[in-house]
């Protein structure tokens, strides 16, 4: 009994760190939903960021940030 209590602890750690080795979801070669999913998003522009250094350094949060932000990208 204590041998296989020993083999089955044993088998337990081999296993988690087996998965512990696996890619995770968003590594090149994923298929299915998950791939659309990251293809999805597109990258922030130039623009977009220079917007939001300039909303925080008005220090704007919430509604008034959004409406700087969307009214920065726009001119």
């Amino acid at each position: 009994m204590k041998t296989f209590v020993i083999a089955a602890s044993l088998a337990l750690f081999t296993a988690g760190a087996a998965l512990a080795s696996l890619p995770p979801a968003s590594a090149p070669g994923m298929s299915g939903h998950a791939a659309k999913v990251v293809a999805a998003k597109p990258a922030h522009s130039a623009k977009s960021l220079d917007c939001s250094k300039q909303a925080d350094a008005k220090s704007l949060h919430g509604k008034a940030r959004k409406d700087f932000r969307s009214k920065c990208k726009k001119g």
